[in-house]
């Protein structure tokens, strides 16, 4: 009696998951501000109120599922905004971007219900405590700000470093996610496709329908923007 045969199976390349687009909401003592013109506005309503920042918070989970809060306290002043973050992190999934200065000030953060804290070559102090804070938690994703293919100066070891060499730093550390920024100068995507090949790469400083259409090809895993006036209100509208 012959045998049946086996079915042939296809093991072609698993399909890609699509890149994760996180909105930052600024905050700035309380209240939700966006970014124009080297300034933050207040964002305001059409009755010229002042929108509230939970409700703004499940206008983007609604969406996205996920935030970044960008706290612009912890950044001018060392001082995040913790109650805040706190009630916060009952909207969904948040991410919390403070200017952390110490590996110990990612604990302040994630205490609070973030799920995760970005530190950054513009902030912390050093390697140093990039390496204390990935001891204490896992959680975190490295951002590194870039003035073309070298590190921004901002007064640590970073300083004029190729970005490629900060990176492969940060991996050899431990840290898996890092964030590339470029805020000066458009993004250098050939950067992205490269070192996209070494570990989860996310994008920050483009706008959304910039990196929908480029991130698929450049390999990296997500971006982070600034959303528009009405996405924040929760319109339908689009701008």
């Amino acid at each position: 009696m012959a045998t049946p045969q086996s079915r042939p199976t296809s093991r072609g390349t698993p399909p890609q998951a699509p890149p994760v687009l996180v909105p930052n909401l600024y905050l700035d003592s309380g209240r939700v501000v966006e970014p124009k013109s080297g300034q933050f506005k207040p964002v305001l309503d059409e009755s010229g109120k002042r929108a509230d920042p939970f409700d703004v918070a499940d206008h983007l989970t609604a969406k996205y599922q996920r935030f970044c809060v960008v706290d612009l306290e912890g950044l001018r002043r060392n001082r995040a905004q913790l109650e805040y973050l706190q009630e916060l992190s009952r909207s969904g999934e948040l991410w919390v971007d403070a200017g952390l200065r110490t590996g110990d000030q990612v604990i302040d953060i994630l205490v609070t219900g973030a799920r995760r804290a970005v530190l950054s070559t513009g902030f912390l102090l050093g390697p140093k405590e990039l390496r204390r804070a990935w001891r204490l938690s896992t959680e975190i994703l490295f951002a590194v700000e870039m003035e073309g293919p070298v590190v921004r100066p901002r007064g640590n070891d970073w300083d004029g470093q190729p970005a490629a060499e900060t990176v492969a730093s940060a991996r050899a550390v431990g840290v898996a996610d890092v964030i590339l920024r470029s805020r000066n100068a458009p993004i250098d995507w050939s950067l992205v496709r490269q070192l996209a090949a070494g570990g989860p790469i996310w994008v920050g400083g483009d706008g959304e329908s910039t990196l929908r259409s480029r991130l698929p090809a450049s390999g990296a895993v997500g971006g982070f923007f600034d959303p528009s006036r009405n996405l924040l209100l929760g319109s339908e509208e689009t701008e």
